[in-house]
């Protein structure tokens, strides 16, 4: 399993959000995880990927006990093996999409060259290397999804996870960026964690995970 979620438990204050949840998910695999708002789903979600801590519970990724690291460790393991992909881009609007790509392989400490020239094959695997020296304003919305999708990729990461990615995206783009996270399966045996209300999306994924008031079912 490249993933096992143990038990997570999560509460703000007096609400309890999560109660219980386990999760395992094996490697090339592309889970959906559905439910009404307010289920719990962003905040397993944002667990998995370490963006927030659980109250009780474990989470393993490749066997490592995230929540077992420090801060410095944590912070290092979330850029190489974790890639994140939101539903409004999150594009640094003073960058161009080939430098937004780039930030997360520089902050991995890797040669500049090598991330260009990764970042570079990536906008040409995901169809928008002509937008490159373009700032996200001057793209469309599926182009700065496609760009924040190379973005999650280029640190060849163990797990993407996307947060409702073709929520901000009319029906054709929408259909498009799904057909691209099986062509990425296929092509680079990625494993992708998708939070969506998008039922043709949860409808062609491998597996789909219900979930609501904070428990899967």
């Amino acid at each position: 399993m490249i993933l096992k979620a143990n038990n997570i438990f999560k509460s703000y204050a007096d609400l309890e959000i999560l109660k219980g949840v386990s999760i395992s998910v094996k490697k090339g695999e592309i889970v959906s995880i559905v439910g009404a708002s307010g289920a719990g789903k962003s905040t397993l979600l944002h667990i998995i990927g370490t963006l927030d801590k659980p109250d009780k519970g474990t989470v393993l990724i490749e066997g490592e006990d995230v929540f077992a690291l420090n801060e410095k460790q944590l912070s290092d393991f979330r850029n190489k093996h974790i890639g994140f992909v939101f539903q409004f881009h999150h594009l640094l609007p003073e960058f161009t999409a080939l430098e937004n790509v780039c930030i997360p392989g520089f902050i991995a400490g890797q040669d500049k060259k090598s991330v260009e020239n990764r970042a570079m094959e990536l906008l040409g695997i995901l169809g928008v290397e002509h937008r490159a020296n373009h700032k996200p304003a001057a793209m469309s919305g599926g182009e700065q999804q496609r760009v924040s999708v190379a973005r999650a990729l280029i640190n060849n990461p163990t797990l993407i996870l996307a947060d409702e990615p073709s929520g901000n995206l009319d029906s054709e783009n929408a259909t498009a960026l799904h057909q691209l996270f099986f062509e990425l399966r296929e092509k680079m045996q990625q494993t992708f964690i998708i939070v969506t209300h998008n039922e043709e999306l949860a409808r062609i994924s491998d597996r789909t995970i219900h979930m609501r008031d904070g428990l899967i079912y």
